[in-house]
């Protein structure tokens, strides 16, 4: 059998180190790839080729259908036991895939035909990276020490969202300055342009993934794939992070690929403001990968989720306040508080998310465990956004309203008139991702984890570790004076008014 990359028996320190390096080096390229080829600019991409809602909510659907792939890569990784081939092999075939998406321009054809190459192409970048995924996440899981997981992989997010950050803005910002230009198809040429770095950044992702070592697989007894798939749903405990991780999925993939159509179709913002908004949810993701990350250490991954994740779809029912309904005076404040409040509350979910499910499979089952996880997730997140394409074009035709009004009651004449709540079209759909996110927040206190703790345990923990970043990192005694002083007042004044009411 061919085994270009032969797992080891046993890794040394060294192996280790030079792998946790290696796969540092792996997250920054990814993100890279990631971020110019996912979110505003696919979509501002498809939209260049004139791309409706419901293409939108296709193109959404694309990434979580193909995560059924994992399951015939679970016999795959069963059979051949070379999870490093297979995750080299369909890496490498994912990211030039996305080298073809770039060269779209160049094609002389109609934005229909190149759609729908688009839609083939996504497809199959998106089908190969699902069965380098499902090797690659059973690799993962065996290789990392456990006793370094949360501290590594919080490490490794902020390293890859701040250059993300960095090179994402700098992409927005040169697509708005190539669609000036008085070039035909500027714009098309332009996105193009920022897919074409994107794919080259995934190929030295692949590169940095070859030269990380693999421990080799432990022996195991089953011979088809149905036990290893019954074993994760007859887990009670891993079923009920299942049936969250699913309404999560779908709660998030509902709203989440309209937030780009709402900010270029019903803002009116240019690319770079737009990224400029991304930028700033980035930043407030990377010193919270390092406080969730110890948090999570020192109490649980769920404990932590607990408080993420209704914080997280607060921010959906924020969007229709946007407008009221046009753009207003408060339109980038409140955009600012969503990225804000929604990166500080998706760095704990992303981290602990990630690093629940990883700690829930048991060693040298996690391609199982893993797959299965991924198939139902990505089985709602499909279904999500193409529900929501046509809610949402459905949904056009339709706008809720409530007004406080100041009225002359002997002439009836309304003196006053001013929006409480104006919903339409997308609107709609954030109004029932939130919905649908405080219903998986519900089904999170379902899953066990050793080491959990109440909310107000973490609260005060979160607080003092803030307190404690701001202190490292400002020199303003005033701001060190705004995290250090109210604090135990409020404590008094909340026993005091505890004891009255008592």
């Amino acid at each position: 059998m061919w085994q270009p990359f032969r797992p080891k028996e046993d890794l040394t320190e060294q192996d280790v180190e030079l792998g946790l390096r290696m796969l540092l080096w792996d997250a920054v390229f990814a993100q890279v790839m990631m971020v110019l080829t996912t979110g505003a600019f696919l979509i501002g991409y498809a939209l260049m080729f004139q791309a409706n809602n419901t293409v939108i909510g296709l193109l959404a659907a694309v990434s979580p259908f193909f995560q059924t792939l994992q399951l015939p890569s679970i016999y795959l990784v069963e059979r051949i036991r070379v999870r490093r081939t297979i995750a080299v092999v369909g890496f490498g075939a994912s990211r030039l895939a996305l080298l073809v998406l770039a060269l779209l321009p160049l094609l002389k054809v109609s934005p229909g035909v190149s759609l729908s190459l688009f839609l083939i192409f996504l497809s199959l970048h998106h089908a190969f990276a699902a069965a380098g995924n499902c090797a690659f996440n059973s690799w993962l899981r065996d290789f990392v020490p456990a006793d370094r997981l949360e501290r590594f992989f919080a490490r490794r997010l902020s390293i890859a969202t701040l250059a993300g950050a960095v090179l994402s803005f700098g992409g927005g910002v040169a697509i708005d300055w190539i669609k000036k230009s008085t070039i035909t198809n500027a714009g098309t040429f332009a996105y193009g342009f920022l897919f074409l770095i994107g794919s080259v950044a995934g190929l030295l992702s692949v590169i940095a993934i070859s030269r990380t070592p693999e421990p080799q697989m432990p022996p195991t007894k089953v011979s088809s794939l149905r036990p290893l798939l019954a074993e994760p749903l007859t887990d009670i405990n891993f079923r009920n992070l299942l049936i969250f991780l699913a309404v999560w999925s779908f709660a998030v993939n509902f709203a989440a690929p309209f937030f780009a159509v709402y900010l270029i179709d019903r803002l009116g913002l240019s690319m770079t403001l737009i990224l400029v908004l991304s930028v700033l949810s980035q930043m407030a993701n990377v010193p919270f990968f390092g406080i969730w990350g110890r948090m999570a250490e020192r109490f649980s991954n769920k404990t932590v989720m607990v408080f993420c994740v209704p914080l997280f779809f607060l921010t959906f029912l924020m969007w229709p306040f946007t407008t009221m309904p046009q753009p207003h005076a408060f339109t980038m404040p409140i955009l600012i508080v969503i990225h804000i409040v929604g990166g500080i509350a998706a760095a704990g979910v992303g981290l602990c998310a990630g690093n629940l499910a990883l700690k829930s499979a048991p060693y040298g089952k996690g391609a199982a465990y893993l797959a299965v996880n991924a198939l139902i997730s990505g089985a709602a997140a499909t279904v999500a956004p193409i529900l929501a394409g046509m809610a949402a074009d459905g949904f056009n035709r339709y706008e809720a309203r409530i007004l406080l009004s100041l009225i002359q009651r002997e002439t009836s004449e309304t003196l006053i008139q001013f929006p409480m709540l104006d919903l339409k079209g997308i609107d709609f759909l954030f109004v029932l991702a939130f919905i649908f996110g405080i219903y998986s927040a519900h089904r999170l206190l379902a899953v066990r984890e050793q080491g959990e703790i109440s909310e107000k345990v973490l609260r005060d923990a979160i607080y003092a570790e803030a307190r404690r970043v701001v202190r490292q990192v400002s020199t303003v005694a005033g701001v060190r004076q705004i995290v250090s002083i109210p604090y135990a007042p409020l404590q008094v004044l909340a026993r005091r008014l505890s004891g009255n009411a008592s």
